[in-house]
């Protein structure tokens, strides 16, 4: 069953966007294994977690919260628009 997003839109924002590439460089730089195959000339962890944001290999999950402290958790994927090919 999926959930429909009551809050914020239905896209992922920039400033998520920001904090999801951070986050996972940073744990990239302390070890976390490669989700993605990447090219052995890529090596900064800012890259190689824009690599994994655009490849959808991300499972994280996004938290929203509004003022009045209501919240929902939503899937990474569910925010990240079909690539058309």
């Amino acid at each position: 069953m999926t959930q429909e997003i009551r809050i914020g839109p239905t896209k992922l924002t920039r400033f998520e966007r920001a904090r999801v590439i951070g986050a996972r460089a940073l744990q990239l730089s302390l070890g976390a294994p490669l989700l993605v195959e990447v090219p052995d000339s890529m090596s900064d962890p800012i890259d190689i977690a824009l690599r994994e944001l655009r490849e959808n290999a991300l499972p994280m999950t996004l938290r929203r919260v509004l003022p009045d402290r209501t919240s929902q958790d939503i899937a990474l994927n569910r925010l990240m628009k079909p690539r058309s090919t």
